[in-house]
């Protein structure tokens, strides 16, 4: 009861208070305020209304200049805009309401009367010079820089937007801040953006006020001289003093807290984000250093010197100013005389500090990826000197997303001196599993198979597919398209040696807590399957264990619903996660076979000899690790040699190398060639979707390789292009789902075996 006590929020009705009730009916105090201010512009008012109107406005106008004074940031006051208009609207109701009773009665109340009389002592003349030099000051002076200032800031932070979306992202990527953190950064940046822009046209509304007050203060001179006259209340000049004190009253009573608003609305554009309020700001950096002050108490008390001047008063702020300057220099010095902190000290707090079990615990946590870079990779990072490293990993997430089904992990960037300049190094769970060298000022050229001038340069190999490249100046772009060579900047290298790490190693970085996260995705649409699973008693880990052998041979698991569905309707008879696994891949059947097809949408395939086939399914052994294929390392290598040379036949060719087996052997041939031939896919025969389209391009055999009658039809596809790098290799490699290439370096094994012929 008492935690429940803590988290529930009362509800407003609940607070007795005075304020809590108001807050509780703000809403319709504002709609009814509304409706007044327009019955106002209709209806006839008394005087005593009418002063209590004039009274609640220059209240307001004190009130929303101090809010704006004490405002640090533009957000903590961004019903400003609104409210400028409703003020603005309720002041010309109280003119409107004035000009009535002005020409109907001669009086307006005790405000404007005083205002009249007292105010500009009853002298007409100095009255209108009054009223003219506010309206100047508000109209040339606060209100047209506040517009202009507007209209800059709104500009200006349009603009910004996206670089600073970009900020956000690259924080988000870095590890550095939460999802539910860049979530309300991103929502500040939007209103802030909403509330500069509203603050250009809200400002139009100072201006149209101080043009409406000069057309109302003519008006109800002219008019009410009129009336004046035809109601015989005097002679010309007598009505003419009478009704120009009241109206250049009204004038004065509308315009004093109209200026008050235009001032805050001028410290609320030109006020930039601080940790203080605009007083606090201005004494810390007036007082920020005796000098300032020290000088200009010099010149001030020159002042005095000259004849005419009052001695007295510039003599007093001299004074001050010199005053001011000693405390300063004064504590000054007393902050010097403080002993300053022994480094050595510190070290050894730090270090005593550091031996605590609470930090000791804070050294234990390992980023799931980490990608660390030489100092002369930083460029790439900077985004304000043109680096876009942090914007691609951002797309690499989302594409690793759309295809393989899972979410990346944040990508924590970090320099290290240790490696040279232009290195980088990706790690895995702390562990590096990949690296390479850049050269930042320079691009990557690959030859694609129909360059004829080359190009000298640096040469290298491509870190992501291991094929010869060269590095050239960034100068050389143009000359090296036209020559044909398929470009890459430094980042994309990067990228694509990052894409293809990932996709390599999904299975290791899918948690536990990835899968859970994943099941409360998919509850939102299917929930039935997860709680099917879930009564099935089926554990997280069961899943994760299924997830990850689809991963390891790069089978999406975006349909986590036919996943966990297959799972739920084998769970009784079966709690092998390998067989589970391979269940899923059947009902995927459509999956594998378009991730697997050729351009045509065409499956071109190898199949085994049956004796091969038995062969391998009489070796088959249940062991800890599994189902393993058993038999003699010579008769191993034969078999790796055979399919080695058949897909680096079908490579050649353009086709992807795939082999059709029994499902009985299909895992454990995997096992067999997945160290060797990582990018081979062996499929089943169940894992064929129903009128999918497939062709046998050979048979594999132990003693070889038994060829076709006929042509494949990739053959006549490739037409005269080179076997070793087909045309646009490089580029297919970036583009097909799981980054394969037709290349036969891809799947050389360097052992010995039959030679299969095609």
């Amino acid at each position: 009861m008492a935690a429940a006590t803590q988290t529930t929020r009362p509800a407003p009705a609940a607070d007795g208070s005075v304020l809590g009730r108001v807050k509780q009916y703000a809403d319709i105090a504002a709609a009814s305020g509304i409706i007044a201010i327009v019955a106002m512009l209709i209806f006839p008012m008394p005087e005593w209304l009418l002063d209590t109107g004039i009274v609640l406005n220059l209240s307001a106008a004190i009130l929303i200049l101090l809010v704006a004074f004490y405002t640090t940031q533009p957000l903590q006051f961004s019903v400003f805009p609104p409210l400028l208009l409703v003020t603005t609207l309720f002041r010309l109701a109280l003119n409107v309401s004035a000009m009535k009773l002005i020409l109907k009665d001669g009086h307006a109340g005790h405000m404007i009367d005083a205002f009249g009389k007292v105010v500009i002592g009853g002298d007409v003349v100095v009255g209108v010079i009054a009223f003219l030099i506010l309206v100047v000051i508000q109209f040339v002076v606060i209100t047209k820089g506040a517009e202009r200032v507007a209209e800059v800031a709104a500009r200006f932070t349009l603009d910004a937007m996206p670089g600073r979306q970009m900020a956000i992202d690259a924080d988000l990527n870095a590890g550095m801040i939460t999802e539910e953190v860049a979530r309300e950064r991103r929502r500040n940046i939007q209103r802030e953006a909403d509330f500069y822009g509203s603050m250009d046209g809200a400002s139009k509304f100072v201006r149209g006020d101080a043009i409406a007050a000069i057309i109302i203060i003519i008006i109800n001179i002219i008019g009410g001289f009129i009336l004046g006259m035809i109601r015989g209340e005097g002679d010309f000049a007598t009505i003419m003093q009478k009704y120009t004190l009241l109206t250049i009253g009204e004038g004065l009573v509308s315009q004093i807290p109209a200026l008050l608003i235009s001032t805050a609305t001028g410290l609320m554009v030109t006020r930039a984000s601080s940790d203080a309020n605009l007083g606090v700001d201005i004494a810390g950096q007036f007082l920020h250093g005796p000098r300032p002050l020290l000088v200009g108490g010099a010149l001030v008390g020159l002042f005095s010197l000259a004849p005419g001047f009052p001695k007295f008063q510039l003599l007093f702020v001299a004074g001050a100013m010199f005053g001011a300057a000693f405390l300063l220099n004064r504590a000054d010095q007393e902050a010097a005389r403080v002993p300053a902190p022994d480094p050595q000290a510190e070290a050894d707090a730090t270090a005593a500090q550091a031996g605590t079990p609470e930090n000791v615990m804070r050294e234990l946590g390992v980023d799931t990826v980490e990608l660390e870079i030489g100092y002369g990779l930083m460029a790439l990072v900077d985004s304000a000197g043109g680096g876009d490293l942090l914007d691609r990993i951002t797309g690499l997430r989302r594409q690793l997303a759309q295809e393989l089904g899972i979410v990346l992990p944040s990508v924590r960037i970090r320099d290290n001196l240790v490696l040279t300049p232009s290195e980088y190094r990706l790690k895995i769970k702390g562990a590096p599993v990949a690296g390479g060298e850049l050269m930042t000022n320079h691009l990557m050229l690959m030859d694609s198979g129909g360059v004829m001038d080359p190009l000298p340069g640096v040469e290298t190999r491509d870190p992501a597919f291991g094929l010869p490249a060269v590095w050239v100046p960034r100068n050389q772009r143009e000359r090296a398209e036209l020559a044909g060579y398929t470009v890459i900047d430094p980042t994309a290298v990067l990228i694509t040696h990052m894409t293809e790490v990932l996709r390599a190693h999904a299975a290791e970085i899918l948690t536990r807590q990835d899968v859970q996260a994943l099941m409360d995705h998919l509850k939102t649409n299917n929930a039935a399957v997860v709680a099917e699973v879930s009564s099935d008693r089926v554990s997280v880990g069961e899943i994760q264990k299924v997830l990850q052998h689809l991963l390891r041979e790069r089978v999406s698991i975006r349909d986590l619903g036919t996943i966990l569905e297959t799972i739920s309707d084998n769970i009784g008879r079966t709690r092998d996660t390998d067989a589970l696994g391979e269940l899923a891949r059947s009902a995927l059947a459509r999956t594998l076979c378009r991730q697997w097809a050729g351009e045509d949408g065409a499956l071109d395939a190898l199949t085994l000899d049956p004796h091969l086939e038995q062969r391998l399914r009489d070796s088959v052994q249940e062991t800890v690790a599994g189902a393993q294929l058993v038999m003699e390392p010579g008769e191993a290598r034969r078999i790796l040699g055979a399919i080695s040379e058949a897909a680096e036949r079908m490579a050649a060719l353009g086709q992807m190398p795939v082999i059709l087996c029994a499902s009985a052997v299909r895992l454990p041939l995997r096992r067999l060639t997945e160290r060797t031939l990582p990018s081979l896919a062996v499929l089943a025969y169940n894992e064929i979707a129903p009128r999918a389209e497939v062709r046998a391009v050979g048979q594999v055999g132990v003693s070889g390789f038994a060829p076709r009658t006929d042509p494949p039809v990739e053959n006549r596809r490739l037409g005269g292009a080179c076997a070793e790098h087909p045309p646009g290799a490089i580029l297919r490699a970036s583009a097909r789902t799981l980054g394969r290439r037709p290349c036969r370096r891809r799947f050389s094994t360097g052992g010995s075996g039959a030679s299969p012929v095609v």
